[in-house]
């Protein structure tokens, strides 16, 4: 395990003298007049005017093809709630950092102090000509679907709640794998669900589009089961995967279940609960820092356990980084209009079928292991692993151009190539 203290977080965020995390570098000469005149005045009217001829226009002249807003009001930030819109900066700058170095995507972090939806969506939308995509982060629940859904119907440019859709891309990469290794079919588990936020409902839909029956998946929340009828703390996402008809605990729905996904809190599920599940149970209990039941705990109560959490210092960690720089990395090269439910599912193809793969030795060497092979504590590949940016970026965008989403089409078998170089370089 490793132990951050506060003390060397607060120093690296001011690491030699300058704050935050992210900078802006022109990407362009700058040396002399001529380079001037071409940069601003009076070259870069010229730009202008093929803009506003075709606004497509700007992916050729701008960085629009290359640029990422990542926004947040700062209602839920990670797990420490509501902390206002600037106190989300630190993680949002985070996001940007993971972005360029994983996939070479630039990014504006916006911090917007705005609670209300549709003046968030409103803004959001007025902001939106700057960027190829915009990735939200950190809005609460249930606003978060309110405002993903408007924003992506004002706007010609992809929008991805990460908190949602990110979580669910990893996890459904990692159930797929598990399934496979204990020979069960999705349309046959029962799962059953610790937290009906944003990631939690997103995964429901997620499993639910990948061929889980709805009447299979049991939700709990803090208030118990998700049942049809009830009225305390619902919404209409949540009580779309209303199940029953009377309320039940958390641990009445564990029995006879194949897959515990928890994203809920931590140290809520004992040995006792996960000794009511199926044969070969999945256990994906990713609360952080303290999952729903720890690694070892959840392991010597069923030794035919397949475990996963959110952590790095256990096996099969479920991290949002091998989802999100991409995807977009994908859809900004096809200039997608949208990452629907193709490009989500082939990502998650795509990362369960590279945990197929030998791993190369570099990835071991940067986590100091042995020996990595798929099976039971190896279902998803390693973040630091730079063929997660080959393989997920070329499905997403094959999905893209299959399913009508891009504007612009590529010839794959360059772009993998393009892609295998850009890896090679980050």
């Amino acid at each position: 395990m490793i132990n951050i203290t506060r003390e060397e977080a607060l120093n690296y965020h001011r690491l030699n003298g300058k704050p935050g995390k992210l900078e802006v570098i022109p990407t362009k000469p700058l040396e002399n007049q001529r380079d001037l005149s071409l940069a601003y005045t009076p070259g870069v009217a010229y730009p202008v005017l093929e803009i506003e001829h075709d606004p497509l226009n700007a992916y050729e002249y701008t960085n629009k093809a290359n640029l990422v807003a990542v926004v947040s009001n700062g209602t839920a930030i990670l797990g420490l709630g509501a902390r206002g819109a600037l106190a989300s900066k630190p993680v949002m700058e985070g996001k940007g950092v993971l972005f360029k170095k994983f996939a070479d995507v630039d990014v504006f972090d916006l911090e917007i102090n705005e609670t209300d939806p549709d003046a968030l969506v409103r803004t959001i939308t007025s902001l939106a000509p700057t960027f190829g995509g915009i990735n939200l982060e950190d809005i609460r629940s249930p606003e978060c679907f309110v405002v993903e859904q408007k924003v992506q119907q004002a706007v010609d440019i992809p929008v991805f709640h990460d908190d949602q859709h990110g979580t669910a891309i990893i996890l459904s990469a990692a159930l797929l794998n598990a399934l496979e290794i204990i020979g069960k079919k999705l349309e046959e588990i029962k799962v059953v669900f610790s937290g009906a936020g944003a990631a939690g409902i997103a995964c429901a839909r997620q499993l639910h589009a990948m061929g889980v029956p709805r009447e299979n998946i049991w939700m709990c929340d803090i208030a118990g089961l998700v049942y049809k009828g009830r009225q305390e703390e619902m919404f209409t996402e949540k009580a779309w995967f209303s199940n029953g008809d009377q309320p039940a605990s958390l641990a009445d729905t564990f029995e006879g279940a194949d897959v515990f996904i928890g994203l809920s809190t931590g140290k809520i599920v004992s040995s006792e609960m996960v000794k009511r599940m199926d044969r070969d149970p999945i256990i994906f209990a990713m609360a952080n820092p303290d999952p729903e039941i720890s690694f070892d705990d959840a392991r010597a109560a069923r030794p035919d356990a397949i475990v996963a959490t959110g952590r790095s210092d256990y096996p099969n960690q479920i991290n949002n980084v091998l989802g999100f720089p991409f995807i977009f990395r994908g859809a900004l090269d096809v200039r997608a209009r949208v990452i629907n439910q193709e490009m989500k599912s082939a990502a998650s193809q795509a990362l369960a079928a590279l945990a197929h793969e030998p791993v190369p030795a570099d990835v071991l060497r940067a986590y100091h292991a042995e020996h990595l092979e798929f099976g039971k504590d190896y279902l998803v590949p390693k973040p630091l692993d730079k063929r997660a940016l080959v393989w997920v970026s070329h499905a997403v965008a094959e999905a893209a151009i299959k399913s009508d989403a891009a504007r612009k089409s590529i010839d794959l078998g360059d772009y993998l190539f393009k892609l295998q170089q850009l890896a090679d370089r980050l």
